[in-house]
C-alpha cells in the first residue's frame, strides 16, 4: 500500500477549501509540510489530484472522483481509532443541529443523554440547514438534526418531530388585533425572514404559494434573534418557529398572529449512508425517538 492515512488526510483537507494554507492551519502543520504531503501523495501514483494555477488550486475531476471514497476510508479510520481509545462503552457523539433545534431543543436532549451516559463526551456545532447537511456529507458529525426537507443519494433522512411556525409583530403594529389575517394583509406587510434555503424560510414560500411573488421582504437574516430585534424595531412583520417566540409573546413582547395558511413543519434527523456504526449515535437516536 502506497498511501498513509496522513496522505489521505491531508489531500482531504486541502480539497474542503481548496487551499495549501488553511488545510496547513486545520492540520496543525506547516504550509511545507503540507504541500510536500500532498505532492507526495500524488507522486506515489504518478496521479493529480488538483489543477495548479498561479493563484489557486483547483479540484480536478479525478480528485473529485476518490474524495468520496476517500473521506468513507478516513471515517472508518476515525472511527476505529475512537474504538481503540474509548474508556467506556460508547464513543465521543458529534451533532449537528440547525439554529432553532440547537437553540430550543438539543440542551434537552443532550440532558437526557448525558444523565445515562455521564462520562461521555458531546459535541454540538450549530448552523442552518444548509451548513448541518454539508458536515453530515462531510463526516464532520455524527448526525444531524434540521428544519428543512432535504434529498441526497448519501443521507439517511428520517423525519422527526412537529414544528409550527409563527408569524408576529409589536402589539402596536395596525394588524397586531386582527383576529385572522386576509391575503391582502399579508401582501401590505413589510417582511422580515430567515435567508433562502434555511428550514424556515421553505416553509414560509410554502406557505405563501400564490403570494410569494408580490410579497414586500424588507430584510434577510441569517439569525432567529436577529429577526426578532428587527421586528422589535418596528422594521416589518416576521415569521419564526414558535419555539423561537415564545418567551416574547409570553412578556408581550412580540403578538402572534393567525393566518389561514397552513404553518406547519416538520424536523428531520439526517445521517451519511455510509456512517460506521456507533453505538452512541443509536442511543441518542433512541432519546430522539427514532431508534
Amino acid at each position: 500500500m502506497k498511501y498513509t492515512l496522513r496522505h489521505l488526510q491531508v489531500f482531504l483537507a486541502v480539497a474542503k477549501d481548496e487551499s495549501i494554507s488553511r488545510a496547513a492551519e486545520a492540520l496543525a502543520l506547516s504550509q511545507s509540510a503540507t504541500s510536500a504531503a500532498l505532492q507526495e501523495f500524488e507522486s506515489r501514483y504518478d496521479m493529480r489530484l488538483f489543477d495548479r494555477s498561479a493563484k489557486r488550486l483547483q479540484l480536478n475531476s479525478f480528485g473529485r472522483e476518490i474524495r468520496s471514497k476517500a473521506e468513507r476510508l478516513m471515517a472508518h479510520a476515525l472511527e476505529f481509532d475512537r474504538e481503540l481509545q474509548l474508556k467506556t462503552e460508547l464513543q465521543q457523539l458529534r451533532v449537528g443541529a440547525s439554529y432553532t433545534i440547537g437553540n430550543y431543543l438539543a440542551m434537552k436532549y443532550l440532558a437526557a443523554y448525558l444523565e445515562k451516559q455521564p462520562d461521555s463526551k458531546v459535541d454540538i456545532a450549530v448552523g442552518n440547514t444548509p451548513q448541518i447537511v454539508e458536515k453530515v456529507l462531510n463526516f464532520d458529525v455524527d448526525v444531524g438534526l434540521i428544519e428543512a426537507e432535504v434529498n441526497h443519494s448519501d443521507l439517511d433522512i428520517q423525519p422527526w418531530l412537529e414544528d409550527r411556525m409563527c408569524l408576529f409583530c409589536l402589539p402596536d403594529h395596525p394588524l397586531a388585533n386582527k383576529q385572522r389575517l386576509t391575503d391582502k394583509d399579508l401582501l401590505s406587510c413589510n417582511w422580515v425572514l430567515r435567508e433562502a434555503k434555511s428550514g424556515h424560510r421553505q416553509t414560509f414560500d410554502r406557505a405563501m404559494h400564490g403570494l410569494l411573488p408580490d410579497l414586500d421582504i424588507t430584510l434577510e437574516l441569517g439569525h432567529n434573534d436577529a429577526i426578532k430585534n428587527a421586528v422589535k424595531a418596528g422594521l416589518g412583520v416576521g415569521c419564526l418557529s414558535e419555539l423561537a417566540v415564545a418567551e416574547e409573546i409570553e412578556h408581550g413582547l412580540l403578538v402572534p398572529l393567525v393566518t389561514r395558511r397552513s404553518m406547519m413543519r416538520r424536523f428531520y434527523i439526517i445521517r451519511h449512508t455510509q456512517s460506521p456504526q456507533n453505538k452512541a449515535v443509536d442511543q441518542w437516536l433512541a432519546l430522539c425517538g427514532t431508534a
